[in-house]
């Protein structure tokens, strides 16, 4: 997940402290008049506050379940997996309807063999039950090898496609869609699912 950082900008200002006037002068003395004080105050003058500049970053999101949905990639892998899949299926169903024949042979003969022929066939059978237990593993292994190998080849397109995207529209980060959990209010999210599926299939159509 890509880290955000948040600037804090310092806004200092300074206030001219206020200054007073004072001046005292002595009245003429005629009949016992009084003095007369006069005061004279200058109000204190601020800066006016510097405007506080927000910088706004731009972080896109992209839906892969969209990606692995719509766009040309995504849907080629997904038939080359069921075409996988139901070619490794076809093979250990004939593999299986070979051991349950192998099985009903042996039941139906069970009664007429001696316990040594009972015996054999047993371990024949079980031995073949275990290939075939064999067989289905490697076959499983065989499809997750695939779709781990095209998988990355795809998320590898879809991470190059988000890096000439986000730079070329002035985005600080593109991330996986569920891995946003949140956006602050300095932060402009976008989902980018759109441009990177036409973005892909544009590249696709190249090749």
């Amino acid at each position: 997940m890509t880290h955000m950082f948040t600037r804090i900008l310092i806004v200092c200002f300074f206030v001219l402290p206020s200054l007073a006037f004072a001046a005292d002068k002595p009245a003429e003395v005629k009949l016992d008049t009084p003095t007369l004080q006069t005061t004279a105050t200058v109000p204190a003058v601020a800066d006016p506050k510097p405007a506080v500049a927000v910088q706004i970053t731009r972080i896109g999101s992209v839906d892969f379940s969209r990606i692995g949905t719509e766009s040309d990639r995504g849907t080629a892998l997904k038939s080359l997996l069921i075409t996988k899949k139901d070619k490794l299926q076809v093979k250990l169903d004939g593999k299986k309807k070979q051991l349950d024949k192998l099985k009903s042979s042996i039941e139906a003969k069970a009664a007429t063999m001696t316990p040594q022929q009972r015996e054999a066939k047993s371990k024949e059978f079980q031995k073949k039950v275990e290939d075939f237990q064999k067989l289905v593993q490697t076959s499983e292994e065989e499809l997750m090898a695939l779709q781990d190998k095209e998988s990355k080849a795809l998320y590898e397109a879809v991470e190059e496609a988000a890096t000439v995207y986000g730079k070329a529209n002035g985005f600080a980060a593109i991330v996986v869609k569920k891995e946003l959990l949140y956006v602050g209010s300095s932060v402009e999210a976008q989902d980018v699912t759109d441009a990177l599926i036409k973005a892909l299939n544009q590249t696709g159509q190249k090749k």
